[in-house]
């Protein structure tokens, strides 16, 4: 799921969720079966016989229709029939565990933490939260409200720590999440609502160019994407489903090939079989935009632990308002009651395993102080915990240091380009060729986290179909041998499109995996982002992609970039050197892995907290960094008797 635009992270496209929609629920492929063999059902009924021969026909028909379909399915677009989802024992995996998540009321009560005598019941801790991030932030917010002394150690000179805005041409832009996954009883969607924070769907359009630059048809970009996201939800499913057999080495990726050689296994009458096979590679080159919602290649996907990408239902909101409001409400009470302290660094925690009468945790900093607390909350990226298992005295149990290796960190970086004009919107040609091509209405389809471009979103009235569409896909582009000699796929959002009050001439590019790498190892020689050095490698790498879009023209100054701003995240110490939490191949226990960091060390008096610590359905989310920081200062309350049945004691 992501966070930094991150799905919380986010990523562009980066974690999708959404009605019983469903991470998984219905997908608009809830209708397509590719099995090689059908199953045909055996009736029994007490109903006259005759009725059960029509029955029987009728389950004949449906599953010959099903069949059928899978090969209409390469021929064109369709209308999916949406068939409610069955897989109970799925759901009840994520939802039993979003029950019994520490931050909802009544966890205590029926799980509780292994009995603590290092604690004094009743006493009033002193707890210090590293890291003034949303779990940080939340964390202190809880605690507070009972009375609890909390100091903050935060090793930048802000708050929000992934979560942070910046200007680009004069347009405030968020450099992390600004994403918010799922609708469905969302508190981050409360806040946003609380402060007037405007927030947009998009429609399911987008602009999609091939490998040698050429522009796909908009029905033939519509059809592919929809081919994709079918695919996924079928692999979203089987993960559900056979989690257990899937050997750990199998990717997303690899189940893309396996889905598309049944596809295609009859050659379409009428078609050439090189066409065949290059409509396979495309699809698979448009399926690698996977990779912008998780951080990481889609092949590197864990096809085992792909279940653990689902979200919280309902649809994926763009913060066309940034996270600022928001951001600026979450910190509120933490800087109101707690003690913050900025640019501390930490190097090592010190604490004891032994039950001791009155034990403390020592925590030291990069300047040389040594502060002692009752507990310590460890809200530093997963990527951090990756570089720093050293930090711990004693050393981190073993089952714990193997959960942290184990689970993955993506990359996923932003590029700003703003111009003078939004140039890509001014094409009446372009305008009136978009307004006609087809949007994915009211379809199901797996809400995963969305940080780029989910493009299977409901069709939302705030945006106006004469726009460009707001997602632009360059698929392994063969066109940049200087610059991007691997063929790395490039996606853009078009920030023109955002409404009014919004809107600027922007375009979002987001990068992942090897591209955030390479790019931030170029971007590493000079002394800041804004270098202008900097800035015109950005522009050198971008152009030959802004540069396909309608009206563009070298000559025109409206075609120059007046502004560029990018992330760098895995140039970010404090970040973890990257962006958020994901599932990779070789994973084998990973919701094990998940659970073993969310419990931490409470023996010790060390807590950890996080999007790598979430409920299963908002990994990688802001909203998981909440629900994480909430469970965990929850948790030492109920440690201290200041809670009873699960909830905070009133003072």
């Amino acid at each position: 799921m992501g966070f930094m635009g991150f799905p919380l992270f986010e990523s562009p496209s980066l974690k999708l969720r959404r009605t019983r929609s469903t991470r998984l629920s219905g997908f608009p492929r809830a209708t397509l079966k590719f099995s090689s063999r059908s199953q045909f059902p055996i009736i029994r009924s007490s109903l006259p016989s005759h009725w059960c021969f029509l029955h029987y026909l009728q389950c004949l028909a449906f599953l010959l229709i099903q069949k059928i379909s899978s090969f209409q399915f390469i021929m064109e677009h369709r209308t999916y029939i949406h068939i409610p989802r069955t897989l109970t024992d799925v759901m009840t995996r994520i939802k039993q565990d979003l029950s019994g998540s520490p931050h909802q009321e009544g966890y205590l009560e029926a799980n509780g933490d292994t009995p603590m005598l290092r604690r004094a019941l009743g006493r009033i801790p002193h707890v210090c939260i590293i890291g003034a991030g949303v779990a940080g932030l939340r964390c202190a917010d809880v605690l507070l409200q009972q009375g609890v002394k909390v100091t903050i150690l935060e090793g930048r000179n802000r708050v929000g720590g992934r979560l942070c805005q910046s200007n680009v041409g004069g347009h405030l832009v968020d450099l992390g999440a600004n994403w918010i996954h799922g609708t469905d009883d969302n508190p981050i969607l409360d806040l946003a609502k609380e402060t007037n924070t405007m927030t947009m769907t998009w429609d399911g359009r987008q602009s999609v160019f091939d490998h040698l630059g050429n522009h796909l048809p908009l029905n033939s970009a519509a059809e592919k994407s929809e081919m994709v996201w079918g695919i996924i939800e079928q692999a979203m499913q089987h993960s559900n489903e056979h989690s257990a057999t899937i050997p750990a080495e199998t990717s997303l990726y690899n189940f893309f090939e396996e889905k598309l050689e049944e596809i295609f296994s009859v050659q379409p009458i009428g078609t050439k079989m090189e066409e065949t096979q290059e409509r396979k590679r495309e699809i698979l080159r448009m399926a690698e935009m996977w990779g912008a919602f998780v951080g990481s290649p889609i092949q590197t996907q864990s096809l085992k632990f792909f279940w653990l990408e689902e979200c919280i239902d309902g649809e994926n909101l763009f913060v066309a308002d940034t996270y600022r409001k928001i951001l600026a409400k979450i910190a509120e009470p933490a800087l109101a009651g707690a003690e913050v302290q900025y640019g501390k660094k930490v190097e090592r925690i010190i604490s004891s395993d032994q039950q001791d009468t009155d034990p403390k945790v020592a925590v030291r900093t990069g300047g040389g102080d040594v502060l002692t607390f009752d507990e310590v909350v460890l809200t530093a990226p997963l990527g951090w915990l990756k570089r720093n298992d050293h930090a711990f005295e004693p050393p981190l149990p073993n089952r714990l240091r193997q959960a942290i290796k184990a689970i993955g960190y993506g990359h996923l970086d932003k590029a700003y380009i703003t111009f003078p004009k939004a140039f890509w919107n001014e094409s009446p040609s372009e305008a009136s060729t978009i307004s006609s091509a087809p949007i994915i209405h009211q379809q199901s389809t797996p809400n995963v986290t969305a940080t780029t471009a989910p493009v299977h979103q409901y069709t939302s009235p705030s945006i106006d179909p004469s726009h460009y569409p707001g997602f632009t896909h360059w698929m392994a582009p063969h066109y940049a041998p200087e610059t991007n000699p691997s063929h790395w796929g490039q996606e853009c959002v078009n920030l023109a499109a955002l409404p009014t009050t919004t809107a600027h001439p922007t375009l979002l590019f987001y990068t992942f995996g090897p591209t955030s790498l390479h790019l931030a190892s170029l971007l590493s020689k000079y002394p800041s982002l804004s270098d202008p050095a900097a800035i015109d490698l950005l522009k050198t790498f971008f152009t030959p992609y802004f540069s396909r879009l309608p009206n563009y023209d070298a000559s025109s100054p409206d075609c120059a970039p007046s502004a560029i701003l990018a992330t760098a995240w895995a140039n970010d110490e404090l970040a973890g050197h990257g962006s958020y939490s994901n599932f990779q191949t070789g994973l084998e226990v990973g919701d094990q892995d998940i659970e073993v960091m969310r419990k931490g060390m409470p023996e010790r008096g060390v807590w950890l907290a996080g999007e790598h610590t979430a409920p299963f359905v908002a990994l990688g989310t802001v909203t998981g960094a909440w629900w994480s920081g909430e469970g965990v200062a929850k948790r030492i309350l109920g440690a201290y008797g200041l809670v009873k049945n699960g909830v905070a004691e009133e003072n």
